[in-house]
């Protein structure tokens, strides 16, 4: 008998499992508030689902034996899309959606390949395709912003709100040879310079892209030299009015903005505004949030071109926040001792009376001989008091 969980699994134990369940429903009160409603997208999908259309590679898909390609889902983006395009197509948008439970990727250890669980809790927004694209790109990190509030998020813990844009890359690597731009891409999104230098580009090209690498910041001196690169793009505008909308309440929180037009998340589902949030951990930096815009995947579910969302790693935040901040203490058990079998029935009447009066209580297996001993039991479990039984003489 095995005596370790699988490699990639994980056993929670009790104030783990409370911090996450706390951590989501914070989350959740604020999703509400926005008009967001709840649904469970299945944890078992079909591969072509799961693949988004190749905007996630197999390869992190943790396949299941079954008479038709199924795998376990990676995200919830894609399932939740499915959902929203199908079963929910006929429902007036734009259709407000949250979720919360455990994804799984397949990941490359140190001895093989294995499995990663992590609980997410996130949100998607479908709307009409042609609506304008800046109230949805405000909405999302509006509602960000509202649920680092929720959560505690503070300067102290330094967050920084990294932006991109999928539209801006790639109309900066129309200046690239066509057969050069996935090797470019994929240097830039990878920050790495290496590759970049060995790309049979001229010399100014690669001058250029070698400082495309580095420009990040504040949004208003990178808004400046991308303009200087594109001219007045109607993506970057746009850009500009969405960053508006959101700078403000961001200033406040001390959530610092950095615009990033190379930064691109882990999956290849977006096709928009691109975003991730960073805070500063006990020994490094933890992303606890991502996302983006994905109307190119809604419309190969069949929907309207327009959907955006972010996703938390709850257990990111959990060990950002240590769990004992990021869920209240459980209020203590009574324990409830009895001497005798006699007193055993009076016992269990007890114990009935005080969940009766929302007091947790606890019932005590076995004889105990003394109020004293019972006292000490509790003290030994964690309860706040004892309540000792006496059975008929």
């Amino acid at each position: 008998m095995a005596l370790q969980p699988a490699a990639g699994a994980r056993d929670l134990n009790p104030r783990e499992v409370e911090a996450n369940r706390w951590l989501c429903d914070q989350l959740a009160a604020v999703y509400r508030l926005w008009g967001y409603a709840e649904v469970s997208p299945p944890a078992v999908e079909r591969l072509e689902t799961l693949e988004a259309g190749g905007s996630i590679d197999d390869r992190e898909v943790v396949r299941l034996a079954a008479a038709e390609p199924l795998g376990l889902r990676p995200e919830m983006t894609a399932s939740i899309a499915r959902a929203g395009c199908t079963r929910l197509g006929q429902r007036p948008r734009p259709l407000r959606l949250w979720s919360a439970g455990s994804v799984f990727r397949s990941v490359e250890g140190e001895t093989g390949p294995r499995f990663d669980e992590r609980l997410q809790s996130g949100v998607e927004l479908l709307g009409e395709g042609s609506a304008d694209r800046v109230a949805g790109d405000a909405e999302l990190l509006r509602l960000l912003l509202a649920c680092l509030r929720q959560l505690g998020i503070t300067p102290q813990h330094q967050p920084v709100l990294l932006i991109g844009h999928h539209a801006v890359l790639t109309a900066l690597l129309e200046q690239v040879p066509a057969d050069q731009r996935l090797a470019t891409r994929k240097a830039l999104i990878q920050y790495d310079p290496l590759a970049l230098a060995q790309l049979a580009l001229p010399g100014h090209q690669l001058q250029a892209l070698q400082q495309l690498m580095r420009l990040r910041g504040d949004v208003q001196p990178v808004l400046y030299q991308l303009e200087q690169l594109l001219g007045p793009a109607p993506v970057l505008q746009q850009l500009a009015q969405t960053l508006e909308l959101v700078s403000p309440e961001a200033g406040r929180q001390g959530v610092r903005l950095q615009l990033d037009p190379s930064f691109q998340p882990h999956f290849d589902l977006y096709d928009g505004l691109v975003l991730k949030l960073v805070c500063q951990g006990a020994e490094a930096p933890v992303a606890i949030a991502s996302g983006g815009r994905y109307d190119a995947l809604v419309t190969r579910f069949g929907g309207d071109a327009a959907g955006l969302g972010f996703g938390f790693d709850v257990e990111a935040v959990r060990d950002l926040l240590t769990t004992e901040a990021s869920a209240p203490e459980p209020t203590a058990a009574v324990l409830v001792a009895w001497d005798t079998p006699a007193a055993l029935s009076a016992a269990l009447e007890l114990l009935e009376q005080l969940h009766r009066a929302g007091q947790p209580a606890e019932l005590l297996h076995q004889p105990c001989a003394t109020a004293a001993e019972a006292e000490a039991i509790a003290q030994r479990r964690g309860c706040a008091q004892a309540r000792w039984l006496q059975g008929a003489a």
